[in-house]
């Protein structure tokens, strides 16, 4: 089969378009024909990241959409042909977290893309126990559009952070996959929202998509929005998922009770807070890891009903992963990359 891999750890360069060996389901996985993989960030740190030990060549690539082509044995209630999304958190089902149902928090999960291989191929194995069936009218692309980046900000902002109707939420990089759909999930529950982006024309997307407050970065400095938009009072509930670069400025953004609830660290890991202003507003910083299956059909639930709507900037086949790489880490985006396979 042909896939994208790295034989070693490095830059965009270190991508090729090759043939690999078709996997073969075991006993309890699926043969998964690869229709459609969204691309993330993570990619890109999983590529460069020459600490972790992954199987070599490798194949990132973390959302997945496709048919159902090999059914290994034991496996049941899933068919050859079925189109389904495969759950990017690989869980053991067995520790404390697991059966006590957060599963997000597992001890031995794996990630699609990094500790296993990822879906910039045309095929790919799964435990049939992490394979989702689609609901009627989604697509492959819309699917594999959510998969990681919605239900992120899904388990963030409802599971983790029980957003109400009524409250003001500040949501970082509206640009973003994360951040698009944080912005139509904080709408779809009724909140008032303040979004940060980068340049007239994504700010003008952010409007379109519903945002209350558009801050353009590079001209306005989004503490001061916040506090204007708020009439000083500060924002209920930040998505947080930048790191180091926004976060003071997040924190001071929140109003007394107010909630930030944090996802990612892409611009670095290490902060400082003023634990004077967490007890004494009484603030919460809550941590959110991925998403659950729950989650997973939840979103996708929503998307067969038009509730939420994927925000998709361009497609690409699958040799052009260097490229659609390419314009994430360059953030001229809006919304999700997504490869899509050719029909075999």
């Amino acid at each position: 089969m042909k896939a994208v891999v790295f034989h070693e750890h490095g830059g965009l360069e270190n991508l090729k378009y090759e043939d690999v060996p078709t996997p073969e389901p075991q006993e309890g996985e699926v043969l998964i024909d690869v229709k459609a993989c969204g691309v993330n960030h993570v990619d890109k740190w999983i590529r460069l990241d020459g600490k972790k030990k992954l199987p070599m060549p490798h194949i990132t690539g973390t959302e997945v959409a496709g048919e159902v082509a090999v059914v290994g044995s034991g496996v049941r209630g899933i068919g050859v042909g079925q189109c389904v999304a495969v759950s990017h958190w690989w869980t053991c089902g067995s520790c404390e977290w697991c059966l006590k149902g957060e599963e997000s928090l597992c001890v031995s999960g794996k990630i699609v893309g990094m500790e296993v291989q990822g879906g910039f191929a045309e095929y790919m194995v799964a435990p049939a126990t992490h394979v989702l069936p689609l609901p009627e009218g989604v697509c492959f692309t819309d699917a594999a559009a959510v998969l990681v980046s919605t239900v992120t900000a899904w388990h963030m902002m409802v599971a983790r952070a029980g957003i109400k109707a009524g409250e003001d939420v500040l949501v970082l990089g509206a640009d973003g996959g994360v951040g698009s759909s944080a912005i139509q999930i904080a709408k779809l529950h009724g909140a008032r929202v303040i979004a940060t982006t980068h340049g007239t024309e994504n700010a003008r997307r952010a409007r379109e998509m519903g945002v209350d407050y558009v801050v353009d970065i590079e001209q306005a400095d989004f503490l001061d929005e916040a506090l204007k938009f708020t009439s000083g009072r500060g924002v209920d509930l930040v998505v947080e998922h930048v790191g180091a670069a926004t976060w003071e400025k997040s924190v001071s953004s929140m109003a007394r009770n107010g909630r930030l609830v944090v996802c990612g660290d892409t611009t670095g890991r290490q902060v400082t807070d003023d634990i004077h202003v967490l007890f004494r507003k009484q603030l919460s910083l809550i941590g959110s890891m991925g998403g659950t299956r729950r989650d997973i059909m939840d979103v996708l639930r929503l998307v067969q009903h038009g509730k939420i709507r994927p925000v998709i900037y361009k497609t690409y086949p699958l040799d052009k992963v260097p490229e659609a790489e390419r314009i994430i880490e360059a953030r001229q985006h809006f919304g999700k990359m997504i490869i899509v396979q050719d029909q075999r």
